[in-house]
């Protein structure tokens, strides 16, 4: 469609991009580094994770006037892999008066069902199964019996597998103790990434703004006044950060916005967040672009 000479439209039109990190997956998998980058990379994303084109730059030779900066963090259920094994769990057989306690071997996806069974169950346990015939791959013998037993497991023995301890830290495998521990006021995801990352909108390689990213409440999601469902900010457009001047975004002009982990440590601990998860980063305002 052919544009219209000397006539252009501001139109309210925020832009968005996302880091996205996939089910059963961690979030080292999809960025490795310290530096979560947006609008840098928009090759392959769908619609979902980001409305740019071309990566830090504009639409055609459309300007931009950003009235907002917002952070999305999604608050959905996380999902293990099964190939994460030999987690090791403590466990007992037998009856509850002759238990005899046995060390038992299972995988990642197995060892996070075993917790939520333990937690819903009266007596804060859960039952493993365990099959000690011979390795699959060898021929049994004709007259073989299965050697199946049931171990009881409880939450405390899943826990201190999946955290690790001072002596002995968690492997970088295991989720982090906000996802072990899910929605127990203590702390969550959200609550990980925006008290412990730095947010900065770059504008032609200059700082716009630098602040903590709790500085930049997300303005939309789901509410809940239960603390089943966890949220960054109240969700109303209204509930959220607004720059004081509006910052310009020109023409070919290159943008960015990095959210950054500092500390080495807590690096490490957010790096094994299991998605899905997607964190978004809006820039709101006006997109002034040529009428067609």
């Amino acid at each position: 469609m052919a544009t219209v000479q000397g006539i252009r439209e501001k139109v309210h039109m925020p832009i968005y991009d996302s880091l996205s990190i996939e089910a059963a997956k961690q979030l080292r998998d999809a960025e490795p580094s310290s530096t979560f980058k947006f609008f840098v990379d928009v090759q392959k994303k769908t619609k979902l994770e980001t409305n740019l084109q071309s990566a830090s730059l504009l639409p055609h030779y459309n300007t931009f006037e950003a009235r907002a900066m917002r952070v999305v963090i999604s608050d959905l259920p996380p999902e293990y892999s099964d190939e994460v094994d030999d987690i090791e769990i403590d466990g007992l057989e037998g009856p509850a008066s002759t238990r005899k306690q046995q060390t038992l071997s299972t995988d990642l996806k197995r060892t996070m069902e075993l917790l939520e069974e333990a937690r819903a169950s009266d007596d804060g346990e859960a039952i493993l199964t365990v099959d000690n015939t011979k390795d699959p791959r060898e021929e049994a013998e004709p007259d073989a019996t299965t050697n199946v037993a049931d171990f009881a497991v409880t939450v405390a023995d899943i826990e201190n597998a999946l955290l690790g301890s001072k002596d002995e830290p968690a492997r970088k495998e295991f989720p982090p103790k906000e996802q072990v521990r899910l929605n127990n006021g203590a702390g969550t995801i959200i609550g990980k990434l925006i008290y412990n990352t730095v947010t900065t909108l770059y504008v032609g390689e200059k700082i716009m703004i630098q602040m903590p990213t709790w500085f930049f409440p997300a303005g939309a999601g789901p509410y809940s006044e239960k603390a089943a469902i966890t949220t960054h900010g109240e969700p109303s457009p209204t509930a959220t950060f607004r720059f004081a001047e509006p910052i310009f975004i020109d023409k070919q002009q290159n943008f960015r916005v990095e959210i950054e982990v500092p500390d080495t440590d807590t690096l490490k601990e957010i790096q094994r967040i299991y998605g899905p998860l997607n964190v978004w980063v809006v820039l709101d305002g006006y997109m002034t672009r040529d009428v067609q």
